[in-house]
């Protein structure tokens, strides 16, 4: 890291800043300074001082070295996604790397670099080009960089492990306007905090990724209604414990729709959505999605082969832009009787008719990473259930969020110690780190955060702060 002699200085004065930008810089006097505050979470509504769309890594460096000057907060924006709106912030300066979307391809190696504001899709579209991959979230609009930095669970996870843990280097901006590459062979320990830290410790401008081999994927799906609903969560279960790493599970409880198959007596009441991903070309695979689907009850089903790309668009259009959504989220050791029961009736008392109850099977390659190559926590967790609230109308805002709380709430007597970063939502107390991380993870977090941004300016969903002892590894 650079001595502070060698550092340009602060620039406090807009004016400076002007002078070194290449990018954009919107204020609220510009008539694009609405549009461009606005986040994927229709609930945010956050008024920042400056909006500093960054080109280049060199802009990066100027918008950090002017915020320290000027004694604003600061946010970072890539894809906006994040549900608890952490992208922008009031009266701060927003660094958007949104324009910052370059990926090149390193077939031989089968590696990618990846600028920091990449979006999913991004990544997706170059990669898939060469038969290659990098596992990583449902939805190809969600920026690389905030899902990353946090964990990334994903369709392929159980098989190839978290976006995370893909990640092989990186550039990054410190607090102080530096900039430095992380490594196996420099900054470990910082590459380390950036495998699930979240955003705690610098602003990453790009990323080396290791990538996987694309392939066709098999999709099943399954609608139980009444209590096959309970029914099916219940084989569910009984599968998880003998799946191959090469399945995804997935189960929603929501409301009926119009266009489901369900008979009109059973509309008034909740419905599993059931998901399964597998490889297409692997004949155990599909013997296994035989077994599977066999062992369900009745139910309306569908199967499709598609291409990993069209994968990870195929949940685009169920999580509109600008609609409102909160979301509640935890791990969970068990799915007993009592707690499947308790899921379908928190389902039947969701007030929006959006929203649903996601319970997704976890563990395969996910459990196998290790706690001393990356600083994601909680792999040993079986099951996450997330009361995913979802409404366009703000009269919902107290009923939603208040029902997506108590959902959790019924599901302590099954409760998995920690938490995901990257579902952490609006209002949450933000301070849990040392809950979420695990103690050791979260002293050696501290340590890192010591070195690297002693005085706090980055600060992720779950804040880390800087260890005050001076201890080192």
């Amino acid at each position: 890291m650079s001595s502070a002699d060698d550092l340009p200085r602060d620039l406090s004065d807009p004016r400076e800043l002007r002078a070194a930008f290449t990018g954009e810089l919107i204020s609220p006097q510009d008539a694009e300074f609405d549009t461009a505050r606005r986040i994927w979470n229709g609930m945010i509504d956050r008024r920042p001082a400056l909006i500093a769309r960054c080109r280049t890594t060199s802009d990066v460096s100027a918008a950090v070295r002017y915020t320290h000057g000027a004694g604003l907060p600061v946010s970072v924006r890539c894809g906006g996604h994040n549900v608890a709106g952490t992208s922008v912030v009031d009266g701060g300066v927003v660094i958007d790397l949104s324009l910052m979307r370059e990926v090149r391809i390193d077939t031989e190696n089968r590696i990618a670099e990846a600028d920091g504001g990449c979006l999913l899709r991004d990544v997706d579209l170059a990669t898939t080009a060469h038969d290659l991959i990098c596992p990583a979230g449902v939805y190809s609009y969600t920026g690389l960089s905030g899902l990353a930095l946090g964990g990334g669970y994903g369709w392929r996870a159980r098989k190839w492990g978290l976006t995370c843990d893909h990640i092989i280097g990186a550039e990054v901006v410190l607090a102080d306007g530096s900039v430095v590459e992380a490594s196996e062979e420099q900054h470990q320990d910082l590459l380390w905090a950036l495998r699930g830290g979240g955003g705690n410790f610098g602003i990453v401008t790009r990323f080396r990724l290791r990538l996987r081999p694309a392939e066709r994927m098999l999709v099943r799906t399954g609608l139980y209604a009444g209590d096959n609903a309970a029914a099916a969560l219940r084989s569910y279960r009984k599968f998880t414990g003998t799946l191959s790493d090469d399945f995804h599970l997935l189960g929603g409880l929501r409301h009926t729709r119009p266009a489901d198959p369900v008979p009109e007596e059973l509309r008034d009441r909740p419905v599993l959505d059931f998901l399964s991903i597998c490889s297409a070309d692997d004949g155990e695979s599909r013997a296994e999605a035989d077994a599977l689907f066999a062992a369900m009850p009745e139910g309306a089903t569908t199967e499709t082969e598609m291409t990993y790309l069209e994968l990870q668009a195929m949940c685009d259009e169920s999580a509109p832009d600008g609609r409102r959504y909160y979301t509640k989220s935890g791990y969970v050791s068990e799915l007993d009787d009592e707690a499947i029961d308790r899921l379908v009736a928190a389902a039947g008392a969701n007030p929006s008719s959006t929203g649903s109850i996601d319970i997704e099977f976890l563990l395969g390659a996910i459990s196998r990473g290790s706690a001393e190559d990356s600083a994601f926590p909680q792999r040993q967790a079986p099951f996450m259930v997330s009361a995913y609230g979802s409404w366009d109308d703000a009269e919902l805002d107290t009923p939603g969020i208040a029902w997506a709380r108590r959902t959790m709430a019924a599901l302590r007597d099954w409760e998995h110690p920690g938490g995901y970063v990257n579902y952490i939502s609006l209002e949450d107390n933000p301070g849990d780190a040392v809950e979420t991380y695990g103690t050791d993870i979260y002293a050696r977090l501290t340590r890192v955060k010591r070195q690297y941004d002693p005085r706090n300016f980055f600060r992720g969903t779950r804040a880390v702060i800087p260890d005050t002892h001076g201890n080192s590894r």
